[in-house]
């Protein structure tokens, strides 16, 4: 009976697999074509089960990430799409279930195992919780800053338009945890990143808001997928607010807001 069951969840993932890989051509048609918005899920996880972070979470509302979309309606504008290219359509939280961890050591092969078993736990937990599947999935895991002062870097895949991203449970970040979940998004979607990868500069000059400004430096604002804001040749800003933040022509290009 035991091994009855087991075949049985495995042709089930199965069938969710082959539901969501029709989901995720339908969804590139949209994609290429902006005819109409993309759906985002934002999933909240208390990934350090503090308290400081469940009462953060607790006051978290779906209005709270509709600046994302704003945002990028407002990029999206100056590229002739008009509409809201994004829809936050739902917010869960009480999440419990994790997503698998990134192996220590990244390189081709454990990318793309990772990012397998990322794909099938992702389909696997959302139909377990019941939970709606949008065009795109946000896993967002809060930490409290005190505690968790570094954390690791966020990742958005394009293959499954799934992201886990990780943030500070503070109202004091709230600027720049949505600065991060913006350009994540965009990695599902096929943006690619502008910055080096050894110290996190913008690329020169794909990487800058304003690479015909002279003087170059400093830069008032950020490149969405360059992350920083350059303020002199070897120094650069996290930007606090999606206020200091712009789509560039080459990010546009990659993600179909802009032709050749």
């Amino acid at each position: 009976m035991d091994l009855q069951n087991r075949y049985l969840r495995y042709l089930a993932l199965l069938i969710i697999l082959l539901v969501f890989s029709v989901n995720e051509l339908w969804v590139y048609l949209k994609v290429n074509s902006w005819s109409e918005p993309l759906t985002v899920q934002i999933i909240v996880i208390n990934e350090d089960e503090s308290e400081t972070t469940d009462r953060y979470i607790s006051s978290l509302e779906q209005g709270d990430f509709e600046k994302i979309s704003a945002f990028l309606s407002r990029e999206a504008i100056k590229y002739g799409v008009r509409g809201k290219p994004f829809t936050i359509i739902q917010l869960e939280k009480g999440f419990s279930s994790r997503p698998p961890s990134l192996p220590d050591e990244v390189d081709f092969f454990g990318n793309i195992y990772w990012s397998s078993m990322f794909r099938m736990w992702s389909a696997w937990a959302l139909y377990q919780g019941n939970i709606h599947h949008a065009d795109i999935t946000l896993f967002v895991k809060f930490f409290d800053p005190l505690k968790h002062p570094i954390l690791e870097h966020s990742i958005g895949l394009q293959k499954g338009m799934v992201g886990i991203i990780n943030v500070f449970a503070s109202i004091e970040y709230t600027g720049s945890n949505s600065v991060i979940l913006a350009h994540e998004l965009l990695h599902t979607v096929g943006a690619n990143d502008k910055y080096h990868q050894e110290n996190n500069f913008p690329i020169y000059p794909f990487g800058f808001a304003d690479p015909r400004k002279m003087p170059l430096y400093p830069q008032a604002k950020a490149e969405i997928m360059g992350g920083r804001v350059p303020v002199s040749q070897f120094e650069s800003e996290i930007p606090d607010s999606l206020d200091a933040v712009v789509v560039g022509e080459l990010t546009a290009l990659e993600i179909g807001w802009k032709s050749n």
